[in-house]
């Protein structure tokens, strides 16, 4: 591990609590982030802005209440609505009101999702990727663009799972992280295919591995050979944060 740049995204906040069905009060939410905070964890994902009341109040208190010291403040939400414009889809402006310097934007990379789904296609999730990553960055905002179901998308359809990573990096978002969406792949796998989107995208890469069997997700940041691989993750499930 020496030399190594391990960054942690805890998602506590927003999946920790979810596996027992609990809706965590916003001043124990602030008490988490608190403590997040003191062990050292670099982003904390405090939720979906607009989701649920719990969620926009937890970010509005954050914005007077909540003195990191070290961390940084990450809000969660999704790509703009199929033929939508970023500047006024009601999630993305939930994203911005909450105000916090990073944003995590879920957006789906396998094309057979893209293709079951209504009112959009394959060219259109591209757009909506770009288009939202873009407005963001110009907003202000850091962006990490979380690439969901990225591992079936790579098996299914390399091609249209590296073009999703590639117009999310040419709006600006600073990493993309590679989504095991089912989890429980075996780590040579998961190595594999993000060394191949590596060598084949040149962009600073993560990876979120869903926990499997129980087990907790976990994101790292590591350079799986020549070059350059990131990532920026967390563990949750039980609302611990590990490292890989």
């Amino acid at each position: 591990m020496a030399g190594q740049d391990i960054q942690l995204h805890d998602t506590t906040l927003r999946d920790g609590a979810r596996p027992a069905g609990r809706v965590l009060p916003v001043d124990g939410r602030l008490a988490v982030a608190r403590c997040l905070d003191g062990l050292g964890v670099g982003f904390i994902e405090g939720g979906r802005p607009g989701a649920a009341a719990e969620d926009t109040e937890f970010f509005r208190r954050a914005a007077g209440e909540l003195r990191l010291t070290g961390a940084v403040l990450v809000a969660r939400g999704a790509a703009r609505a199929p033929g939508a414009s970023a500047a006024t889809d009601p999630r993305v402006r939930e994203l911005l009101a909450a105000g916090t310097p990073v944003v995590t934007l879920a957006a789906v990379s396998d094309s057979r999702r893209v293709e079951r789904a209504p009112g959009t296609n394959l060219a259109e999730n591209l757009a909506a990727v770009g288009g939202t990553v873009r407005h963001l960055v110009r907003a202000g905002r850091r962006v990490l663009l979380d690439a969901e179901h990225f591992f079936d998308g790579h098996r299914a359809n390399r091609e249209y799972a590296l073009e999703v990573v590639r117009t999310a990096a040419e709006a600006g978002a600073e990493t993309v992280v590679l989504c095991d969406g089912a989890g429980g792949r075996a780590p040579d796998e998961v190595g594999a295919v993000v060394s191949d989107t590596l060598h084949g995208t040149g962009v600073e890469l993560g990876v979120h591995c869903r926990g499997g069997a129980r087990s907790p997700a976990r994101w790292r940041r590591w350079p799986p050979g020549p070059g350059r691989c990131g990532a920026r993750c967390a563990g949750t499930g039980g609302g611990a944060t590990r490292t890989c």
